[in-house]
């Protein structure tokens, strides 16, 4: 049985993530955690007075949290009636990233799904900054990102982005395998080159990658890097019809680059597919 995390901030967005995580795992029998937290945000407390009106707040945002998830609950229930799936809402006063964690440990969570854009999210964006934030702190798990309102489709081609600095561990390269053995999937494994050839590292990890894939459908894509990373790789979703954006996020590679270009960290990453972050091993 999957198990699968979902948080919420009540938004449209967020349980768009939730349905298309549903329709993803369709034909799997799932539990779904669907986690919402609330932050009381009271100074510090002096008096028994202060304390009364802090304790108040808890009570009141603990109540609107869980009557909210109440509803998505029954909204779910409701929507994915003919599926083989299961539902339990978590109601936490904590950071979000320290809860998913700690759920992931104590859950045992195979995949977390979330939803991209918030509240306040600008439409233009796919991923804000925030995002990127709670994406790099979550570790054990893969994530999978889903921009605003994105209607599931199989996911026929995965594009898998890689600088071949990394010598890839067969539990990195799992999460990849198991979508596109799920789906019956092509992987585009693209490097994006700033030099003629691979050095000695990179081509004994693009060795490695290629042995971790032996049975599986893929292609290799080499592209030239003429603009920033983050509009290479747009530009190579649109142009070979890509269905799923996969990397994996280790410290100095290619997700943290990325992340780390000036735009991203104001704005955000803008990209019109899910995006598969898979955790580096140990």
């Amino acid at each position: 049985m999957k198990r699968i995390l979902v948080p919420t901030d009540f938004s449209h967005n967020a349980y768009s993530a939730l349905f298309y995580a549903t329709r993803f795992f369709q034909n799997e029998t799932c539990q779904f955690y669907i986690i919402n937290t609330f932050d009381v945000n009271t100074p510090v407390l002096t008096s028994r007075i202060d304390t009364s009106k802090g304790d108040l707040l808890y009570r009141q945002l603990r109540k609107e949290s869980q009557e909210k998830l109440t509803e998505i609950s029954h909204s779910i229930v409701r929507d994915t009636e003919d599926l083989d799936h299961t539902f339990e809402i978590i109601s936490v006063s904590k950071k979000l990233d320290e809860t998913i964690n700690k759920i992931i440990k104590s859950k045992h969570i195979d995949l977390v799904v979330m939803g991209t854009k918030g509240k306040t999210g600008a439409a233009a964006i796919f991923m804000g900054s925030n995002t990127v934030k709670v994406i790099q702190k979550i570790k054990g798990c893969p994530i999978l990102a889903i921009p605003d309102e994105f209607d599931f489709e199989n996911p026929k081609e995965i594009a898998f982005a890689t600088d071949f600095r990394r010598f890839y561990k067969k539990e990195e390269i799992r999460p990849l395998i198991d979508i596109a053995s799920l789906f019956g999937s092509s992987i585009r494994i693209f490097h994006i080159h700033e030099a003629e050839k691979l050095d000695e590292e990179q081509e004994k990890n693009f060795k490695t990658l290629k042995d971790l894939l032996s049975g599986h459908e893929y292609t290799m894509h080499w592209i030239s890097k003429f603009a920033k990373k983050a509009e290479v790789i747009n530009e190579f979703i649109q142009g070979l019809n890509i269905n799923i954006l996969a990397m994996v996020n280790y410290p100095k590679g290619l997700m943290e680059t990325i992340a780390n270009e000036p735009v991203i960290k104001k704005i955000g990453f803008k990209a019109s597919v899910p995006f598969l972050v898979i955790p580096a091993a140990r």
